[in-house]
């Protein structure tokens, strides 16, 4: 049975720190490690209470909940908490599990946390006593398991041949596999699992494998199983450098 997932408030409004508290302390599958009303202070505390879940408001002073976002352990999966409907997107971008919208009912917390249980089981071999990987590093690993059609399939890793974000979904396209897999996990979980030696973001949307690239385009974009796949220009200069470091001369 699956270990309590150790998790971390942080918002600047006590009510809505206790309100969590309670939900917290009414649900088995958590553990609270600590509750912050100021995030500058969560921030510092984070790499030592290496938390799985954090509950995190974004309309905060100082240091915004999205900012801080960008700043945790790898490992830590976030939960935004906010009373702002227009965040929601925002919170996508920097693949959070989950937004709650304010007040949030204990049906939607529980709803969020059975993701976030989802995400981490989802890691064949997950320690969930603690997060013990350090920030940006990836298990060895040939394989993992995702949820598809409500049960768990084991994908080998040289199998992959690109990812695809849509949104809260992800679409596993497979060599040995005519249709994709369709899984309900972020593309930073999957991104999180696959060691960087062997694929690489080009797109907000899509991993490839690399030795499943077939050519590259005159415009830099790559082509795999006749799937074109474009290289965006936040990933332009590491795919580049790639290319340069594996190209005969």
């Amino acid at each position: 049975m699956m270990e309590p997932l150790r998790c971390v408030i942080v918002d600047d409004e006590p009510l809505a720190v206790k309100m969590l508290e309670n939900f917290v302390a009414r649900t088995p599958a958590l553990s609270l490690a600590a509750s912050f009303t100021d995030s500058v202070e969560a921030l510092s505390r984070l790499s030592e209470l290496r938390p799985h879940l954090l509950f995190l408001d974004i309309q905060m002073p100082d240091l915004d909940g999205l900012s801080l976002s960008r700043m945790v352990p790898s490992q830590t999966r976030i939960i935004f908490t906010t009373a702002f409907k227009q965040y929601a997107f925002e919170s996508y971008e920097v693949s959070a599990l989950d937004f709650l919208l304010k007040p949030i009912r204990y049906q939607k917390f529980l709803e969020a946390v059975g993701k976030a249980q989802q995400w981490f089981s989802l890691t064949e071999g997950q320690q969930m006593s603690g997060v013990t990987a350090a920030a940006g590093s990836v298990p060895d690993r040939q394989a993992f398991f995702v949820k598809v059609d409500g049960k768990m399939q084991k994908v080998s890793l040289p199998d992959i041949r690109y990812v695809e974000g849509m949104k809260d979904y992800v679409l596993l396209h497979l060599a040995s596999e005519p249709q994709a897999l369709v899984t309900h996990i972020t593309m930073k979980s999957v991104e999180d699992q696959l060691p960087a030696d062997r694929f690489m973001r080009v797109h907000r949307s899509f991993i490839v494998a690399l030795d499943k690239i077939d050519s590259v385009t005159r415009d830099g974009d790559i082509l795999i199983a006749g799937r074109l796949i474009p290289v965006t220009d936040t990933y332009r200069a590491a795919f580049d450098a790639y290319l340069q470091n594996h190209s005969l001369r």
